[in-house]
């Protein structure tokens, strides 16, 4: 095991923890701005992980994916899967229902999405602003998918520019991944609000170990159709600055 590729593992780990953290944060934080206090009252707008871990998609699925090819066994190289405990809301509490149900369901993607931004941005200021940034930020970018770091690269400058990097592998991974029609995912409330009252009551037997199937074989394959060509988009970018 190279020591470059254990440093990515355990930035890609060490973010995934703090991204679902914001993730479920913005849920509880929408839910409280439109009358549901319910999350809010039991701790849940923190970005404190303990408060939001969930043993099978926060801590035992992301570990095996992330340290597993470590070790020689790899499983949706380069997909990053995970999910949190989920926020606790009650719909009677909105003033309207299906409206603000939904916004309380997109703001965790919304969330991602914005860390993405943030991270791309504090890429493209290494890029203009550091001497042969463009160079740097390409290159440490592409390491995510070689796993190995980038020789001769001031250890501070190549730590924000990895980061930075994982960050938006990681919160396009998770924006994707919640947005699939699978309960309890993000995606799960937003159909959930469109279907008529009888396929809603079968939606909701889903059995929960028949939504864990499908959230890592079935979402795991989506989520790497979906998930290449945006990191391709974000590449470009990076190469147009």
């Amino acid at each position: 095991m190279q020591s470059s590729e254990f440093i990515i593992a355990v930035f890609k780990f060490v973010l995934l923890l703090f991204s679902l953290s914001v993730h479920e944060s913005a849920h509880a934080w929408m839910a409280s701005r439109l009358g549901d206090q319910t999350a809010r009252q039991m701790g849940r707008i923190s970005l404190n992980p303990m408060d939001h871990i969930d043993p099978i998609g926060t801590l035992l699925i992301p570990a095996v994916i992330i340290f597993g090819p470590l070790i020689g066994f790899s499983i949706f190289s380069g997909v990053l899967i995970g999910w949190a405990k989920p926020t606790p809301v009650l719909t009677r509490n909105f003033r309207k229902i299906v409206r603000d149900d939904n916004l309380t369901t997109l703001a965790g993607p919304a969330s991602n999405l914005l860390l993405v931004l943030i991270a791309f941005l504090g890429l493209a200021i290494v890029s203009v602003a550091v001497p042969d940034g463009r160079l740097v930020v390409r290159s440490t970018f592409l390491s995510l998918f070689r796993e190995g770091l980038v020789l001769g690269v001031p250890s501070g400058l190549q730590t924000v520019v990895l980061l930075c990097s994982v960050a938006i592998l990681v919160n396009l991974s998770l924006f994707f991944f919640n947005l699939l029609p699978i309960p309890p995912l993000d995606g799960s409330h937003i159909l959930r609000n469109m279907l008529p009252y009888n396929a809603v009551q079968v939606y909701d037997r889903v059995p929960i170990w028949v939504s864990y199937l499908f959230m890592i074989f079935v979402g795991g394959w989506v989520l790497m159709a979906l998930l290449d060509p945006a990191l391709g988009l974000v590449y470009a970018g990076l190469s147009h600055l």
